[in-house]
């Protein structure tokens, strides 16, 4: 049983239009007694970006987990933190987002040219649509907490400069796909690559696709609910598949391997948005959490973002031992208690 069975979502689709051709959907979760806070001025409210190849719905075991501890946790004067409702928002050629895409993710300006800023850019136009969302948001009215995974990460950070500007009151970066140079970061752009343009990206059905993810190596340390979102999320049925009989349904990667390559591609994506975190960690509250097993990012990449000398400021760094790079994949409950520490400690926080 999940840590909270009765978290309640709501899907929202931003259409297309004449100045952006993209659908941008989005996830809204909370839980019952959050409705309480939705009027509260001093309730937080979560925005959540996920990484390469994953989608919006992999953050919910995290999720769950953030709003057990919140709603568990005694509410004293020096360590209060309420939630109003978390948002999850998918990169426009990941997730459900993908397949309403399709045709446009061919064509000028998006195709083979879709990275971290591009993700940062429909993330801001759904945070700016207000009135035209159903049901209809005002982020910018609201106390933001921007966290982000990977590419999250990045561009999460990213956002933080785009204008006009949407002010988050801090962010948590989860092993952020940053690096202060170039070179550090080049073997493992190579090696994402090649990976990807390995992976199996076809099945005869979603069944059959669960049983051969579950065996293969590269998710044997999933946590089981977030293999589980994948198969529902971050697959798609397989536009090529009209000629195979039931039970078949063939299904696809949502995210294509070219697509997850173009990500990768992206010629400055992990060094220029180190400039917008130089100046977001001027302005608010940064945390960062790494895994504590450098199986992707390397440990110099990551000592040299956190270093002192480069005038970038961290309010926590934090290192959970027992995973590597995908640190919500493996082990969401770990990481969901170790963002609510964060949120709950942090003074700005902590006001009734």
């Amino acid at each position: 049983m999940s840590p909270t069975s009765n978290l309640r979502e709501c899907e929202t689709l931003l259409k297309p239009d004449q100045h952006y051709p993209l659908y941008i959907t989005a996830k809204k979760y909370w839980l019952p007694e959050f409705e309480a806070h939705w009027d509260d001025e001093d309730a937080v409210t979560l925005v959540l970006l996920h990484s390469t190849s994953f989608h919006k719905e992999t953050w919910q075991p995290t999720l769950e987990r953030i709003f057990k501890c919140s709603s568990s946790y005694p509410r004293i004067a020096s360590k209060s933190l309420k939630i109003k409702c978390a948002w999850a928002i998918d990169c426009p050629n990941h997730g459900v987002s993908a397949a309403l895409n399709e045709d446009a993710l061919r064509q000028a300006p998006f195709y083979h040219d879709f990275g971290c800023r591009r993700y940062a850019e429909a993330v801001h136009r759904f945070m700016s649509a207000g009135l035209r969302l159903e049901p209809t948001v005002d982020f910018r009215s609201q106390r933001l907490v921007g966290i982000g995974h990977s590419l999250g990460g990045v561009a999460i950070t990213i956002l933080q400069n785009l204008e006009p500007a949407i002010r988050f009151l801090s962010l948590i970066l989860v092993e952020p796909m940053l690096s202060p140079t170039a070179d550090a970061v080049e073997p493992l752009r190579d090696m994402l690559i090649k990976n990807a343009y390995k992976r199996r990206d076809v099945w005869p059905s979603r069944e059959f696709a669960y049983e051969n993810l579950k065996s293969r190596k590269r998710c044997e340390r999933w946590d089981p609910r977030v293999l589980d979102l994948y198969i529902k999320f971050g697959l798609r049925a397989h536009t090529g598949a009209s000629h195979l009989k039931a039970p078949y349904d063939g299904v696809s990667l949502a995210c294509s391997r070219e697509e997850e390559v173009t990500m990768y591609r992206e010629p400055d994506g992990a060094t220029k948005p180190v400039r917008d975190l130089d100046k977001v960690c001027l302005r608010i509250p940064v945390s960062i959490v790494f895994g504590g097993e450098n199986d992707y990012i390397p440990r110099a990449v990551q000592d040299a973002l956190i270093d002192p000398a480069s005038g970038r400021r961290f309010s926590c760094v934090v290192r959970i031992d027992g995973t590597g790079h995908l640190v919500p994949q493996h082990v969401p409950d770990q990481l969901g208690k170790q963002i609510f520490d964060i949120l709950s400690s942090a003074p700005s926080f902590s006001r009734l």
